[in-house]
């Protein structure tokens, strides 16, 4: 049997979004050990939890004029679908979803009345401890992100039972500085620093999703946490040359941070080479500016969002699969240490790889350590690249077996899975022993 874990964090498991990270480390616990604490609007759907507790901005924010709101609801296994029916946001007026609208544009201002909104009076209820009093965690895994609270009610409930702390770091929310005049930014900042290395000091351990990152915080905060790669349910097909005559060219993900400028160099660079080519983005992007960049472009074909069970067999079946990231300063402090669910799947896939982006990025950086597929920075190094790609099938297959090599020795979900499980029964054989 595993330790009981609460997980803290914004979004509960699904499969069709970026917490699947979590079958990375959870794809064996027992449902009855696994709770968490999470803040998304939406209903959860069957996962590893067996029971869940979720407290919303809304319920925060009504709580204040009305004392019999409950801002928690909790949800047990069975009652669960087995997927999201429900896309929309729990909103129940023109008033909250105009606020929910607005809260996805995270200022600084906005994260300091989110802080404001989520007093612990609020949230820290007695529905919400005997709840945790009936689940009796024994460690707390804190899946980081920007906003205080989530932060505020690991600490809790870790000092609360005198347990350990288990952090995932996949995004730099401590390092990521940037120039501001604002006031409020330089508040927000120093705020959640503090509460950064607060959560640090608690003794436990931390999991980091690259090793870039890994020794970045573990030499900043004196930890000494471990990689563990994100699982990938991608099938690896055997190695096959490249149809030149109408090769099939695939990337799938976040288009934003300068990802969508990169997409269209590779596509014209793809054009330029043949003309016939075209790249296709499958992508969850709902903002006209960027889909219209995108269907503008006579190299891409745009087919927007997709079920995961779509993009897994899109990323099987394809000739070439193709990682892009920003150049700008701004694009790359803000996934310098990330590296995406894309890097997972394009690795386990055994298809070719084209990764295109500046070799500051986390996830470029990952992909030239690696060193199976083609990794271009620049936009003459892309050209020079193509043809090598399409025809050089000694070049192709040489990939395929360094990728074959990565996969095997970095992405294998019941190693990541072991690893993950040592990690947790560390932190608590340590914790227990004062060590």
């Amino acid at each position: 049997m595993h330790p009981r874990v609460l997980i803290v964090g914004t979004v509960p498991y699904n499969k069709q979004s970026t917490s699947r990270a979590f079958d990375a480390y959870f794809r064996n616990w027992e449902k009855e050990n696994l709770a968490q604490i999470f803040s998304n609007t939406k209903k959860p759907c069957k996962g590893h939890c067996g029971t869940l507790f979720q407290i919303t901005d809304q319920r925060m924010l009504k709580r204040r004029f009305n004392r019999n709101i409950e801002t928690g609801e909790i949800f047990n296994y069975d009652e669960l679908e087995t997927a999201w029916t429900d896309n929309d946001l729990e909103v129940g007026s023109r008033l909250y979803s105009g606020l929910y609208r607005i809260g996805t544009n995270k200022t600084s201002l906005l994260r300091l009345a989110r802080k404001a909104i989520w007093k612990k009076k609020y949230w820290n209820t007695d529905k919400l401890n005997k709840w945790l009093d009936d689940f009796d965690p024994e460690c707390v895994f804190l899946s980081f992100s920007d906003d205080f609270f989530i932060l505020e009610i690991a600490l809790y409930v870790a000092e609360k039972y005198d347990i350990p702390i288990v952090s995932s770091t996949g995004d730099d929310y401590y390092f990521n500085d940037s120039f501001s005049l604002s006031p409020f930014y330089h508040i927000y900042r120093s705020k959640y620093k503090a509460l950064n290395r607060k959560v640090f000091a608690h003794r436990g351990s931390a999991i980091y999703i690259g090793d870039k990152i890994r020794d970045k915080y573990n030499s900043e905060f004196g930890l000494n946490g471990e990689t563990i790669y994100l699982a990938s349910e991608i099938d690896r097909g055997p190695f096959k040359p490249i149809d030149r005559d109408s090769p099939k060219i695939t990337y799938c993900g976040n288009i934003r941070l300068g990802r969508d400028r990169s997409l269209i160099a590779v596509a014209r660079a793809l054009k330029k080479y043949n003309g016939s080519y075209k790249l296709t983005v499958y992508s969850n992007e709902n903002d006209p500016a960027y889909i219209k960049r995108m269907e503008r472009e006579s190299g891409i074909d745009f087919l927007g969002s997709v079920p995961y069970s779509k993009v897994k067999n899109e990323i099987e079946t394809s000739d070439v699969v193709v990682i892009v990231e920003g150049f700008s300063e701004k694009d790359v402090r803000t996934v310098r240490y990330s590296v995406s669910t894309k890097v997972a799947d394009s690795v386990a896939s055994g298809r070719f790889i084209l990764t295109y982006g500046s070799g500051e990025c986390g996830a470029v950086e990952q992909m030239k350590r690696l060193d199976c597929g083609a990794v271009c920075e620049s936009p003459e190094e892309l050209d020079r690249m193509i043809p090598v790609i399409f025809e050089d099938t000694a070049y192709q297959k040489r990939c395929y077996d360094n990728s074959e090599a990565a996969h095997n020795k970095y992405y294998l979900p019941e190693d990541n899975a072991s690893r993950f499980e040592r990690i947790v029964k560390k932190a608590i054989d340590e914790y227990d022993n004062g060590q």
